[in-house]
C-alpha cells in the first residue's frame, strides 16, 4: 500500500494533554486527542501504523519528531506559529477552510460567520462550521480560535475544556 500514515502519542505537560500526531511522507496530517477509530475514519485508504513499528519510514519519523518538538514549544509558551509541512486530507472546501484557519493569528478569535466571509462563502456558515469540526490538525490549524457569533465557546471535537485550555495558553482569559 502506497498511502501510509504513521502516528505517535505526545504528552503536553503544561496543558496536561496527550495528543496523537500523525504524518505521511508529504507532511504532518493529524494532531488530535486520541479517539477510537478516528484515524481510520479520517484517513480511509491509508495504512495506519503506530511508531516505532514503522521504522523504515525515516522521513515520516523526522516529521513526527519536528511536530513533537514544536508542540512542546507551544505547550511551554515559546512558540506561537508552527512551521511544519502539512498534508491536508479532505475535500477542496474543507481544505479552503483549513487554510483560512491557519492564517488566524495566535491569541485572537474569529467566528464561523467571519471565517465564511473570509473565504468568500458568506452564506455557508454551517458548512464552514462542519469543516472546522472536521479539522484533523488540532492546534496547528487553530480551530480552537473559532467561537460562536454570540461570543460563546462552541463545539470542539476534543471537548470544550481542551478548547478553553488552549485559549488560556494563548492569553485569552475571558473563558476561564
Amino acid at each position: 500500500m502506497e498511502k501510509v500514515l504513521v502516528y505517535r502519542s505526545v504528552y503536553l505537560p503544561n496543558l496536561d494533554l496527550t495528543v496523537q500526531v500523525g504524518a505521511t511522507k508529504t507532511g504532518v496530517a493529524y494532531i488530535s486527542t486520541p479517539r477510537e477509530g478516528e484515524l481510520q475514519r479520517f484517513f480511509k485508504g491509508y495504512e495506519i501504523q503506530k511508531e516505532p513499528e514503522a521504522t523504515e519510514e525515516k522521513l515520516i519519523s523526522e516529521r513526527l519528531s519536528e511536530a513533537e518538538k514544536q508542540l512542546l514549544a507551544y505547550d511551554q509558551g515559546t512558540l506561537r506559529e508552527f512551521e511544519l509541512p502539512l498534508h491536508f486530507v479532505g475535500t477542496a472546501f474543507q481544505q479552503e477552510v483549513w487554510h483560512a484557519l491557519k492564517q488566524q493569528p495566535y491569541g485572537t478569535l474569529t467566528t464561523y460567520s467571519e471565517l465564511a466571509e473570509q473565504i468568500n462563502h458568506p452564506q455557508a456558515i454551517r458548512a464552514v462550521a462542519n469543516a472546522v469540526g472536521r479539522n484533523p490538525l488540532l492546534v496547528v490549524v487553530p480551530c480552537h480560535r473559532v467561537i460562536g457569533k454570540n461570543g460563546r465557546l462552541t463545539g470542539f471535537r476534543s471537548g470544550l475544556s481542551v478548547k478553553r485550555s488552549l485559549l488560556i495558553r494563548e492569553g485569552i482569559s475571558e473563558f476561564r
